[in-house]
């Protein structure tokens, strides 16, 4: 209610005042990102008639990990000449720069044209004993160029300190350039990427995987599982051509700890199986 003496709020005035407020509200809860410039009625659309769908394209099949226990991935013509390209570029990177060069110069992951601002390939120590390995960058890694640097990344940084393994990591994604909206990348955006991915392992050589969510567990390890039933056991990393293997940790992504408090307890007791195992005298088990 306003005061004596002011005059009323006009219509004009409380169209923006209330456009203000979900703009706030839109802001405070994460949204940055507009799908597309004109509203859709999604609820006008439930009741719209099924449409039997279109007969699928042609595709050629092509599979990045050849490992016994990979799974073998559907792609396109297109999508298998851009992994075949990821290959060569990242075999001829002799170093860690020399990936990072060939990640921004490569143009065969379709997330680097859809508003991306940078690639972002890592940040950590290059001979760490654990290779972390998240799903995305976000808005922020967008921006500074480095992963897992907002908020999802300070708890994570936190995390690894408590547990006593800072300044023990090597931080990387199974993409490089941010998904539109945040999204989680598809399997093929990742199968694209892969190659880079495991010449950044070939080239760190760690001891162990901390693989963060679901979408990086299931890909890295070739599994139908979600993380809840992934996370707190060990599993079995393989490359592509059977010469590389390590123990890998699923386990909860810092993000959806941010959402869900409550989980901490279990990332935590990951966390702590894997300095355990990291710094125990080398056994079977």
């Amino acid at each position: 209610m306003r005061g004596q003496g002011q005059s009323p709020i006009s219509p004009n005035q409380a169209d923006a005042l209330a456009l203000e407020s979900l703009l706030s509200f839109w802001a405070e809860s994460g949204v940055d990102t507009a799908i597309g410039e004109a509203t859709v009625d999604r609820l006008a659309e439930r009741v719209r008639p099924i449409r039997a769908p279109a007969a699928p394209a042609p595709v050629a099949e092509a599979s990045y990990a050849a490992g016994p226990s990979a799974q073998a991935a559907t792609t396109s013509p297109d999508a298998a000449a851009a992994i075949a390209e990821a290959r060569r570029l990242a075999a001829g990177a002799e170093t860690l720069e020399d990936l990072k060069a060939a990640i921004a110069g490569f143009d065969g992951c379709s997330l680097k044209f859809e508003g991306a601002r940078q690639a972002v390939f890592a940040r950590g120590e290059p001979d760490a004993p654990v290779m972390v390995i998240g799903e995305g960058p976000g808005g922020d890694e967008d921006v500074q160029g480095a992963p897992f640097v907002g908020r999802a990344g300070k708890l994570l940084d936190k995390m690894l300190k408590a547990a006593g393994i800072e300044g023990r990591v090597f931080i990387t994604n199974t993409v490089f350039w941010r998904p539109p909206g945040n999204r989680t990348p598809t399997p093929q955006e990742q199968l694209v990427c892969a190659p880079f991915v495991e010449r950044a392992i070939a080239l760190v050589q760690p001891k162990i995987l901390l693989l963060a969510g679901g979408a990086s567990a299931k890909f890295m390890l070739q599994r139908s599982e979600g993380i809840l039933s992934l996370r707190g056991r060990w599993c079995d990393w393989r490359s592509a051509d059977g010469a590389m293997e390590l123990p890998a940790m699923p386990t909860l992504h810092p993000a959806f700890l941010l959402r869900q408090p409550a989980a901490k307890k279990k990332a935590w007791g990951d966390l702590l199986m894997l300095a355990e195992r990291l710094d125990r005298p080398d056994r079977p088990g």
